[in-house]
């Protein structure tokens, strides 16, 4: 005997709970990348200030140094001074190699391409996955694409440096990333 639906629901389909399924595993994955990439971003500020900072004032303690009596009239200051103007060019050219300013910008550029990703996984699953013109095809077509933009992300983007990556991780499992919403259903 054939079943018959007289409802206008749509009846559950095991292509739609996999999709569904796939979405989920997206999110959480794009999650921890986008939680990863913004450590990192962070990582990266701290060492530019850590460079940055003590550069601008040694470079001022010499060009201090250089124009009072004192320098000449002191070696221990004058000794100081040259030594400081070793550091200076030395902190410099770390702070060009390193290019920590540039690093913390392409994580946070990765971070904030994640978590719009993580929202459209998000919205994907628990909203377009329902609406009752989605069919099995589309659907999937969809999630391919969300799951491609995904790969193409993967390809741009720095890597996680594992320290942050288990900060983000540490986070994500103390309840960091949880909203309130998610816990009252």
């Amino acid at each position: 005997m054939v079943e018959v639906t007289t409802t206008g629901e749509r009846p559950p389909s095991k292509t739609r709970d996999q999709v569904i399924v796939e979405a989920k595993r997206l999110e959480e994955s794009t999650l921890f990348s986008c939680k990863g990439h913004h450590q990192a971003a962070q990582g990266w500020k701290t060492w530019h200030l850590w460079l940055g900072i003590p550069t601008v004032v040694i470079s001022a303690l010499v060009g201090v140094a250089a124009f009072t009596k004192t320098a000449e009239q002191n070696q221990y200051i004058a000794a100081l001074a040259i030594l400081f103007s070793i550091i200076v060019p030395v902190l410099s050219a770390i702070t060009t190699f390193l290019n920590p300013n540039e690093k913390e910008a392409a994580h946070l550029a990765a971070a904030h391409s994640y978590d719009r990703l993580n929202n459209a996984a998000r919205m994907f699953w628990s909203i377009d996955c329902w609406a009752g013109d989605a069919t099995d095809e589309g659907l999937t077509a969809q999630l391919k694409a969300l799951v491609t933009e995904k790969d193409d992300l993967n390809k741009g983007s720095p890597q996680i440096p594992r320290s942050a990556y288990a900060k983000a991780k540490k986070g994500i499992e103390s309840g960091e990333a949880s909203f309130k919403v998610d816990k009252v259903q």
